[in-house]
């Protein structure tokens, strides 16, 4: 009897391990399957974000741009750019998503080096005055990319609202250079990013680019408002690079090519993108660069004025007021429209906001710079701005310091049945 019972007992014991080792594999086998199933997708999730794709957007379809102009590689570097741009900042939240953005002012900037400050600055400036919803496109080195959202994310409520941005990391075209910065190193760090644009942000109609050493002394609305001045062919809009031939750099010493008389100035640009897009413009980029790169000086400058010179119905001009630089006061004043009106944006051009060059620009950046948002403009902003600037009042720029101050009174005047007024 015993010897059956242990006959039994290891029967038992056999059935046991052999259902045991059965439900192992089988368990083994869907688990596999799942986990397979979960990093295929994982990695799906990985890749996109290398790119800067969100999953959800290749479910959007979108219209299909046709260029006029252009051979295959410069529509191959288009595609390749727009693939590695394509990435946009952390989580907003829904209140900055919803439909109030969708006609919103669309304001872009490229920063690279040490210019992470004042394109903050630039952009305080920008939320101070704007009536409407703005929409940031930040292009920057990636070294300064979390820099921007520490920068941007700690503003008070009240501004937040009023804009959502987007941060893109920097590619440029191969076509055409011999090194891999070539492009990046053109004049200005980064500054040529903004040629390539309109072949990357393929989704905006339209925007304003802005060097990043300037200053909003009035809403971005009016500058905006240009847009409707356009007629049917024009596509972007600058001011002139000089008001007196005798000073003027182009007509004294360009060895290429360039708009009208005396040039034009790129710091502040009106684009109109789905314009450009249908036009010559970037294979033009690329081929003018091929063509006159050992000729030019100013860089990106250069070559929009070299493209603007062939294409010269294609631009509108815009007075000195709207790009408002120390040529315009350093000897003398000569920019006579910004006598009347004042500036409503400065270009502090050639470093002046941190030099002793121009006393009276490096004197309205510190004020903007001090300045924190929520603070009431009259009594924060304008009181300090006037303050530096009776600092410098003997200087030539300084002689003529309503010109920085009249739009900012004005817009406090216009606002002030709003308290505050910040």
């Amino acid at each position: 009897m015993s010897r059956q019972r242990r006959m039994i007992f290891k029967f038992g014991v056999t059935v046991i391990v052999v259902v045991a080792i059965y439900m192992y594999y089988a368990i083994k086998k869907g688990t596999d399957s799942i986990d397979s199933q979960e990093s295929g997708s994982l990695s799906e999730d990985l890749d996109l974000k290398f790119y800067g794709v969100n999953k959800d957007e290749l479910n959007v379809p979108r219209e299909a741009e046709k260029a006029s102009t252009g051979d295959e590689n410069g529509k191959n570097d288009a595609e390749a750019m727009k693939a590695v741009h394509l990435q946009d900042s952390a989580d907003e939240p829904s209140d900055r998503t919803s439909e109030t953005f969708n006609n919103g002012i669309h304001l872009s900037v490229v920063a690279c080096g040490d210019r992470l400050e004042e394109s903050v600055v630039m952009l305080k400036s920008a939320v101070l005055f704007s009536q409407s919803p703005l929409i940031f496109h930040i292009f920057a080195e990636q070294d300064l990319q979390q820099q921007f959202r520490d920068q941007l994310d700690i503003w008070p409520a009240e501004f937040r609202k009023r804009f959502q941005y987007h941060i893109y990391d920097l590619s440029f075209p191969m076509e055409g250079t011999s090194k891999p910065d070539e492009w990046k190193t053109l004049f200005k760090p980064c500054a040529s990013q903004r040629l390539f644009m309109p072949s990357i942000l393929t989704e905006v109609d339209a925007l304003i680019y802005v060097d990043t050493d300037v200053l909003f002394l009035s809403p971005v609305d009016n500058i905006w408002g240009f847009f409707k001045s356009f007629n049917s062919t024009q596509l972007a809009a600058l001011a002139p690079e000089h008001e007196d031939a005798a000073i003027g750099w182009y007509n004294r010493f360009a060895r290429h090519p360039y708009y009208g008389a005396l040039g034009v100035n790129s710091g502040v640009m009106l684009m109109n993108l789905t314009r450009l897009r249908s036009s010559p413009w970037l294979q033009s980029m690329v081929n003018y660069y091929k063509e006159y790169k050992l000729k030019i000086t100013w860089g990106d400058q250069d070559l929009i004025n070299i493209y603007f010179h062939f294409y010269p119905d294609q631009l509108y001009v815009y007075p000195c007021e709207w790009n408002y630089r120390p040529d315009h006061c350093m000897y003398m004043s000569i920019c006579h429209s910004a006598e009347k009106t004042g500036a409503y944006v400065l270009h502090g051009c050639r470093r002046v906001w941190h030099s002793d060059k121009q006393p009276p620009f490096r004197a309205v950046y510190t004020a903007f710079k001090e300045h924190h948002l929520g603070v009431d403009i009259q009594y924060g902003l304008l009181e300090n701005m006037n303050r530096y600037l009776e600092l410098e009042k003997n200087s030539n720029c300084g002689k003529v310091k309503h010109i920085f101050l009249s739009q900012i009174e004005k817009y406090i005047n216009d606002n002030k049945d709003r308290k505050p007024n910040r």
